[in-house]
């Protein structure tokens, strides 16, 4: 087949996901910048518009202005609309509104969309995209209609506005907030830390948006049949009711343990659900003792599933590490999942991922302690919050420097398009050929 000319080579589906997000963000930046967008109708500087438009869009949570009080109505409606489109995915969107005009969708997009949301073959990805559309919107609606009556008894009608966006924030694991004001900044809800209904809503919404979109096609097509789902959706439904349950339940008889018991209860599964990248609170974050602190750091670097709303290694990451430990310990030659092996290229790309979130995640927080002066313990918090998208924060992120801000905008992007995709979106067309090196043992362990 004859190559393309010099000059007019074909984006591959990488690079598309990574300009698409970059081109929403920056358009995002602009829109912010305008006075319309900010309470005090005053031009925000670009690097705080472009800190803002990078969490939203990479659903993360981190803010550098209280979201309530500082942004105006128009500036919260740019911010929901980058956290829906960043949530379900520019490439989703895409192919959405291509369906709606009545073009064909090509087999570019086709292969894009599946990158996109981490499917296995293109066949049958329109009908997928429209079921996400569909689904997305309606259990975002169900969530708004289930919040009102407490948002609109407690802020009239500004309530119905509380109850979408805090709906969207959830399900597309964002963080985002409007319980601040100018007296009280950044609170996020820990005023509703003991509310059955807003924790109920929330945690569903967070949960349902992290497990992925192939993961709702199971449940679909299988319903209450498990044996039939893939191998994969099992491992994720597996691996994100562990890593809720005892977490939760540690935070119940540590770090919530003097909490009335309806707040100790609700506090300790919130907590528990939220770090994995989205980044609502119920509880003060610099009161809870150390090893709450570190489990919270653990679950944000998580992160969510595969194809999901969430950011993070994913799930599958850790599951696919900590099956591949088992089978060495046992001395199989792959891990096992519910009767089913483990691809090897799929371990090699855990382990890889691993690398390289821990390398970002220390590597900036020590770059950043530099820069600003601050113990490296809070930046590690910081910088897990900003690469696994949860948005959580000790206070920190405000206060930042320029620089300091590049580097979590950095680590907020990577954590939402993947490691993976940037890294084969700046290597594409590398061809690592058929020839092979000699091969020699070296010692591990």
């Amino acid at each position: 087949m004859a190559k393309l000319p010099r000059g007019k080579r074909r984006l591959s589906s990488f690079q598309i996901i990574i300009l698409g997000f970059a081109a929403m963000i920056l358009l995002g930046a602009l829109l912010l910048m305008l006075p319309i967008s900010s309470r005090e109708r005053t031009v925000t500087p670009f690097n705080e518009t472009l800190f803002t438009a990078t969490s939203a869009a990479c659903v993360t949570g981190l803010v550098v202005h209280d979201t309530a009080s500082y942004w105006s109505a128009f500036g919260q409606a740019v911010i929901l609309l980058l956290i829906q489109i960043g949530g379900m995915g520019v490439v989703t969107v895409a192919v959405a509104f291509t369906r709606l005009s009545g073009k064909k969708i090509s087999l570019m997009q086709r292969s894009t969309m599946q990158e996109a949301i981490s499917a296995h073959q293109s066949g049958g990805i329109v009908q997928l995209t429209g079921f996400i559309i569909k689904v997305t919107l309606a259990l975002e609606l169900l969530g708004m209609l289930v919040m009102l009556p407490v948002f609109c008894g407690q802020f009239g009608a500004r309530g119905v506005w509380l109850s979408l966006f805090h709906s969207v924030s959830a399900f597309c694991n964002a963080g985002f907030d409007l319980m601040g004001s100018a007296d009280a900044q950044y609170v996020s809800l820990t005023g509703y830390i003991g509310h059955p209904l807003v924790n109920i809503t929330l945690m569903c919404l967070i949960v349902i948006g992290g497990i992925g979109f192939l993961t709702w096609e199971d449940v679909r097509t299988h319903r209450h049949h498990l044996k039939r789902y893939r191998m994969q959706s099992k491992v994720i439904l597996v691996t994100t009711a562990v890593l809720i349950l005892f977490p939760a339940l540690y935070f119940f008889c540590s770090d919530f343990a003097a909490f009335p018991m309806g707040e100790r209860i609700f506090g300790s599964l919130f907590q528990s659900v939220t770090p994995r990248t989205a980044g609502f609170n119920t509880a003060d974050l610099t009161a809870m003792t150390a090893g709450g602190r570190c489990i919270i750091l653990v679950l944000m670097l998580i992160g969510g599933s595969p194809g999901s709303t969430a950011g993070g290694m994913k799930t599958t990451t850790v599951a696919v590490l900590f099956g591949n430990m088992v089978s060495v310990f046992r001395r199989k030659e792959d891990p096992r999942f519910f009767g089913r092996r483990v691809a090897s290229d799929a371990v090699r790309n855990a382990g890889t991922i691993l690398t390289l979130y821990l390398t970002l995640f220390f590597g900036s927080a020590l770059a950043i302690s530099a820069i600003e002066g601050l113990p490296v313990g809070d930046c590690l918090f910081e910088t897990a919050s900003a690469v696994g998208t949860a948005g959580l924060s000790l206070g920190l992120t405000p206060g930042l420097g320029i620089a300091s801000q590049g580097i979590l905008m950095v680590l907020m992007f990577i954590g939402r398009v993947g490691g993976l995709t940037l890294i084969y979106a700046a290597l594409s067309g590398g061809n690592g050929g058929l020839s092979k090196l000699p091969q020699e043992k070296i010692a591990i362990g």
